[in-house]
């Protein structure tokens, strides 16, 4: 059974958001690391680079599959997680204390188009 934290923001395809006033943290889900396997590698965009709702901004590779990681939000990245460039293994040992990137967000309502936790947990059948 998947790991699914309340008060977080889900996407169908797999990501969440954790809002912090006009700031966004984005990872993967639990669910979707359990799916991957062992993550070797994280590719994220540039510091400054314009992210947006519904696109994709990098991806995971892992030793069964690569996945393309979408946006949950759109916003320019401000930080991205330094400690999954040398250790990509972290996402696989807590996704979400290993967030991929921090987004100041353009538009605060998008989250209204995610899922809550419950939503999510029903979503992947648990």
């Amino acid at each position: 059974m998947s790991k699914i934290l309340e008060g977080l923001y889900y996407a169908e395809s797999h990501e969440y958001v954790k809002i912090e006033g006009e700031y966004g943290y984005v990872g993967i889900t639990d669910y979707a690391q359990h799916e991957l396997g062992n993550v070797v590698y994280v590719d994220m965009p540039d510091v400054d680079d314009e992210v947006e709702a519904g696109n994709d901004f990098g991806a995971v590779e892992s030793v069964k599959a690569a996945s393309d990681l979408i946006s949950p939000v759109s916003g320019t990245v401000v930080e991205i997680n330094e400690a999954l460039a040398d250790q990509p293994e972290l996402v696989n040992a807590d996704p979400y204390a290993n967030w991929i990137i921090k987004v100041k967000l353009s538009d605060a309502s998008e989250v209204e188009n995610l899922m809550d936790a419950e939503a999510y947990k029903a979503a992947i059948g648990e």
